[in-house]
């Protein structure tokens, strides 16, 4: 069954702006999903309209069946949403924000106790229940906002931006715990800026730009599609210029100890290495200049006349 479904999707606002030009989209259930897009692409109009915050123009929505136009309540019970700003009242207790959340969802006060207990535990917010949530730093205020989404038990859980503004530490442990709750059967449909985390857990990936799909695969195919990966290499010896190499055009020097190395798909970082060792340069370590997704994502995206969109 498809989780979400979407279909000619339109919205142009009063001002004239067309944010979203017609997108087709479909989300199968238990797909760990990300949709990405530069700022002003689309994506938060889209899941606005998703969550009913914002009025299509054209097109339909679909979750699991059921749509947002004709069976709104049912569509919205099966949905769960973070999104980017907090938006609970911050001097109500951490508790008792989940629970009143619950409650407009039918769900009986005893149940919601134990579930607001339960998703605490496991967000690590417990030892705050009490505390008035304006007490929270900014990565436990996104838990909340993960803990609220999914004390109604969603179907279909869609994170706008979950990590921004969090430590790496912190950052991780929200990937396990949103890796498990798919595991457990939750569909995912991930936004977010740190495309590091969008390679690590999605399967499948939509990008939106201008308004348009401009690309909807899998993680592994859309990778594929990366012609050449950019690396830099830190080197053992003082390095006096660039090095010339046969298979190797676009080197950089960075400084005496390291180079920046494009590396074509017909060729290996052993070819490099090789070639480089051929002149008694060796080679400590490397890393790679950006994410890889990013790469991809930046070359995809990249236009010289950009118009704005929500």
């Amino acid at each position: 069954m498809h989780a979400l479904e979407i279909s000619n999707l339109e919205k142009t606002y009063a001002s004239g702006l067309q944010a979203l030009k017609g997108i087709d989209l479909t989300v199968e259930e238990g797909d760990f999903f990300a949709l990405l897009g530069p700022n002003g692409a689309g994506k938060s109009t889209c899941i606005g309209i998703i969550s009913g915050l914002v009025n299509k123009t054209a097109g339909s929505v679909r979750i699991f069946d059921h749509s947002i136009d004709q069976e709104f309540i049912l569509a919205k019970s099966l949905l769960g949403s973070v999104p980017q700003e907090f938006n609970f009242n911050t001097f109500e207790p951490t508790e008792e924000i989940v629970i009143n959340q619950a409650g407009f969802y039918g769900v009986p006060s005893r149940v919601a106790r134990k579930e607001t207990e339960h998703y605490l535990k496991q967000l690590g917010l417990w030892q705050h229940r009490r505390s008035q949530a304006r007490r929270l730093s900014g990565g436990m205020k996104r838990r909340l906002m993960i803990a609220r989404a999914l004390i109604h038990k969603p179907r279909l859980l869609i994170l706008d931006e979950p990590t921004a503004g969090v430590d790496i530490e912190l950052r991780r442990s929200m990937w396990d715990f949103l890796e498990q709750i798919n595991d457990q059967g939750t569909t995912i449909i991930l936004t977010t800026h740190y495309l590091e985390e969008a390679e690590r857990m999605c399967r499948n990936v939509a990008i939106i730009d201008e308004g348009n799909i401009i690309q909807d695969t899998s993680m592994k195919l859309l990778l594929k599609q990366l012609n050449s990966e950019t690396l830099v290499f830190y080197l053992r010896d003082n390095l006096e210029q660039v090095p010339r190499l046969a298979s190797f055009d676009n080197i950089i020097k960075l400084d005496h100890h390291s180079i920046e190395v494009e590396i074509p798909e017909q060729h290996s970082i052993n070819d490099l290495i090789a070639e480089l060792e051929a002149q008694n340069i060796v080679v400590q370590r490397m890393r790679n200049k950006v994410n890889r997704l990013e790469e991809l994502f930046v070359k995809l995206t990249s236009k010289t006349d950009r118009t704005s969109a929500a």
